[in-house]
């Protein structure tokens, strides 16, 4: 590629990538319609405040790699790729704004309809999925007279850069994620980035721009709940500090990618209850705290969603495979699979069941109580034979992972249906069914 490069908007993210892409060799161009930004670049100052940014502007703008304009024909008609880093902020209705986004390119669409060489535009700002192909490319095609793929390219690159550590962020981030609607036009991004640590994942632009919201939603739910973790044990005169330190040093599960792989509905004899435990004594102690409180709603949520997914396919007879709460285990209490069959049924819905873990002879005590009193004849709907489960559904439902999973493909015909709730690796969903439907995939 031309080693120069033009980044639309001095903000945060157009500041600093523009000084460390020019100090890695490349000609920089910065882009902004504030002339004080422009001005304080050109003279070597950052226009932002930010760790080891104002030594590195001034050596960039010192050895010429760095300049801005507020010229956008000029910075596209000199560079090969345009960065666009401009706001996204909110509407007072919490609608994302994207005026800043459809001005700039609109500046680079009228740029393009000038240029004769192929063009690179990457979007960096914050955008809701299926906003690049939806908003961005339509006005870049008008503005430019020039289709995208073949006259231009258009890629999403989000940045995962934090306030106070941008800098050390970017030369070394969490993973780079390249998101274009074919491969070929991720070349320039490739040798851009190429010698920069982590790993590297190209993807359809949409999943690009996901990413990037599911990474800060995650972040916020992580500090809303440490915060009311907080404030439980300063309520319960607890050192939160040390419940802290010990919950942070499972790297097994609670600082993990354990659970974080969307299925079903959780349930078993623990998460339920205490839950529903603490969110009682926080009631007790006069305490709001409407993350937590929010947990058992929104999975609860997540089971209506199972249900109606069987019934919108207007059938009547369903096979449910798993009946226990987790593979390997015969606990039924508060299992979400109970739930939906029992909710299934009162819908009219004529059900068979089977689970290799579940016999009713074997169950004791309060497994045994719960399940006779949520499903009493549950027994007539159990079967051990796997086979006669399978075939005697119109709408088959996974809910339990199978030990084998080749036993379901070897069943299915192409007559029915299959609603996957646990997520099954794709090389193990049946082919030959009429359809396979994931709950949340």
């Amino acid at each position: 590629m031309n080693s120069c490069i033009s980044i639309f908007g001095l903000g945060y993210v157009g500041s600093v990538s523009a000084a460390c892409f020019s100090s890695r060799g490349y000609n920089v161009i910065g882009v902004d319609v504030s002339r004080a930004k422009v001005e304080m670049l050109n003279s070597g100052r950052s226009p932002i405040v930010e760790a080891r940014m104002g030594e590195m502007v001034a050596e960039q703008c010192k050895a010429g790699r760095l300049r801005a304009t507020s010229n956008a024909m000029e910075a596209v008609r000199e560079s090969d790729l345009s960065f666009v880093c401009v706001g996204t902020p909110s509407l007072r209705s919490g609608k994302l704004d994207l005026t800043h986004v459809e001005h700039v390119m609109e500046e680079i669409g009228r740029a393009l309809r000038e240029k004769k060489t192929h063009h690179t535009v990457v979007l960096r700002s914050t955008v809701l999925p299926g906003t690049t192909d939806s908003v961005v490319i339509p006005i870049l095609e008008t503005a430019s007279g020039k289709l995208a793929c073949a006259d231009f390219s258009v890629c999403y690159n989000p940045e995962f850069m934090r306030e106070g550590s941008a800098v050390a962020d970017f030369f070394d981030p969490p993973c780079t994620v390249l998101g274009a609607r074919e491969p070929g036009h991720l070349a320039t991004l490739r040798e851009l980035y190429g010698n920069i640590p982590g790993d590297v994942f190209e993807v359809q632009i949409a999943v690009a721009e996901m990413v990037k919201y599911v990474s800060n939603l995650f972040h916020a739910l992580k500090v809303g709940f440490a915060n009311e973790i907080g404030t439980l044990c300063r309520h319960f005169g607890l050192d939160t500090q040390a419940v802290t330190k010990i919950f942070t040093s499972d790297k097994k599960l609670n600082i993990s990618t354990a659970y974080l792989r969307p299925g079903f509905a959780f349930g078993g004899s623990c998460l339920p209850k205490d839950l529903r435990a603490m969110a009682h004594r926080a009631k007790e102690l006069d305490l709001s705290l409407p993350l937590l409180e929010s947990i058992m709603p929104s999975n609860a949520e997540h089971i209506t969603r199972a249900v109606d997914k069987v019934l919108h396919t207007g059938k009547k007879k369903i096979a449910v495979l798993g009946l226990s709460f987790k593979a390997g285990t015969d606990d039924l209490r508060e299992s979400p699979q109970v739930q939906l069959i029992k909710r299934l049924l009162g819908e009219g819905c004529q059900l068979r069941i089977w689970d290799e873990d579940v016999s009713l002879g074997r169950l004791a005590g309060s497994n045994r109580q719960y399940i006779e009193e949520v499903i009493p004849h549950i027994g007539s709907l159990l079967s051990t034979d796997f086979q006669a489960v399978v075939c005697s559904g119109e709408v088959v439902v996974i809910g339990t992972k199978l030990r084998n999973q080749q036993m379901l493909s070897q069943c299915i015909s192409a007559e029915q249906i299959v609603i996957d709730l646990v997520n099954l690796d794709p090389a193990a969903r049946p082919q030959s069914a009429k359809s396979y439907q994931g709950i949340c995939w």
